[in-house]
């Protein structure tokens, strides 16, 4: 069985025996993280390395960063979107394990409808569907991470108090189905038709007990992956607790 998380860790320094204790507990194969916030020197991986990962990162400091923690042995690293221009900020990494191509991003926010980050995120979205034009659609390919984008209402608490809002834009999410029209399936939603299951939740106003979500965080499968995919989790009871990340992991089984 080859398991695959993912996971917005927000600050790895920070969150680090929480991290430490659920890969003992729970053991995935390959854990892709986003917003670790340290820069590749200062990564602490050693804590990862003593229960069995190998640590793959593409570090920035105090912001972005993504990171993939696997079991397996890894081969075919990138570190950047594009072939010929690096990325001005540290938001994507792939690697082939078991011969399925994980690719693990951290997508802009946007900030605001309308301002130049909002901008910025939808011209990282076209840059990333050129990314996966390029690659084999035939292939196990595995695109997972914080896409900041709820694709659908019952992605949403509250669909019309989020209607046009930031993570919930038409142009948002017509970037994010022109990435899933590449060939993917959600893999959550081959196993979880239903509504009300969230991966995000703000720190603000007591959100997470309120059951104030969003659905962000995804893994998105190739056909013939998708066919191989067993079983969908959202790990709820991460967001629980003293010093929470403000996302839940979600985690991929795969025979």
């Amino acid at each position: 069985m080859l398991t695959v998380a993912t996971w917005n860790i927000n600050s790895i320094r920070m969150r680090m025996p929480r991290l430490v204790h659920w890969l003992k507990d729970i053991a995935p194969s390959v854990v892709c993280l986003q917003e670790t916030k340290v820069v590749d020197e200062d990564f602490p991986g050693r804590p990862l390395e003593e229960i069995g990962y190998q640590c793959l990162v593409r570090g920035q400091k105090t912001y972005n960063g993504v990171a993939i923690l696997t079991r397996l042995p890894a081969t075919d690293v990138i570190r950047s979107l594009s072939v010929d221009t690096p990325d001005e900020e540290s938001r994507f990494l792939a690697a082939t394990v078991a011969g399925v191509r994980i690719v693990n991003i951290y997508a802009p926010n946007g900030q605001d409808v309308g301002t130049p980050k909002y901008q910025y995120k939808l011209e990282w979205y076209h840059r990333l569907r050129g990314f996966l034009d390029r690659q084999d659609p035939g292939s196990e390919l595995l695109l997972c991470g914080d896409f900041n984008v709820a694709p659908e209402d019952r992605d949403v608490w509250d669909p019309e108090k989020w209607r046009g809002s930031i993570l919930f834009s038409e142009p948002e999410k017509s970037a994010f189905r022109t990435v899933v029209d590449w060939g993917f399936k959600d893999a959550l939603r081959i196993h979880h038709p239903e509504g009300g299951l969230y991966t995000w939740w703000d720190y603000r106003a007591g959100a997470f007990h309120r059951g104030w979500g969003l659905r962000i965080d995804h893994i998105l499968v190739s056909l013939p992956l998708a066919r191989r995919c067993v079983a969908v989790e959202i790990c709820r009871e991460e967001r629980k607790g003293e010093k929470p990340s403000d996302h839940a992991p979600v985690i991929a089984s795969f025979q």
